[in-house]
């Protein structure tokens, strides 16, 4: 039996999948939860991918500024983690950023190692512009926050 594994950008009939797939991860501290609203407000910046027919895994591009784009909720269901999907994904998110004409990428992540195989490299939370920080101050993690951050040139 053959697997089919398809990222494509999400649709409303995601929203539902796309919370939960966020808000597990939320309750152990690794992600912020999301609310619906949140969700249908950012439906268009979210991918997703699907493994035969079954939505496994989402990850958001943020625009932040002209040039400079924000990877948010990038979240694989545990029994699919492991097996490249969210490499895909994130091939997903760059392209799109590439096609915005974006020049830099960057997430906040507890799993650094990660986006550094894609090319990131650890920065420091202060390199990265104020107009980031309007959604750090809703944190409850603020101003004590624990992810690292990482960034990637586009060009």
């Amino acid at each position: 039996m053959s697997i089919r594994v398809q990222p494509r950008k999400a649709v409303l009939k995601d929203a539902p999948v796309i919370r939960k797939l966020v808000n597990n991860f939320a309750r152990d501290g690794r992600m912020l939860a999301l609310s619906y609203n949140q969700i249908y407000e950012r439906l268009r910046d979210f991918w997703v991918v699907e493994v035969n027919g079954k939505v496994v895994g989402c990850a958001a591009l943020k625009i932040v500024w002209k040039d400079l784009g924000e990877v948010r909720s990038l979240a694989i269901n545990r029994r699919f983690q492991k097996k490249g999907y969210a490499s895909l994904l994130m091939e997903s998110v760059l392209g799109e950023a590439k096609l915005f004409g974006l020049k830099k990428i960057f997430a906040l992540t507890y799993i650094p190692e990660f986006f550094e195989k894609l090319g990131f490299l650890r920065i420091p939370k202060a390199k990265l512009p104020h107009k980031i920080w309007f959604d750090c101050i809703n944190c409850p993690k603020f101003p004590r926050c624990d992810e690292v951050a990482v960034l990637k040139s586009l060009r």
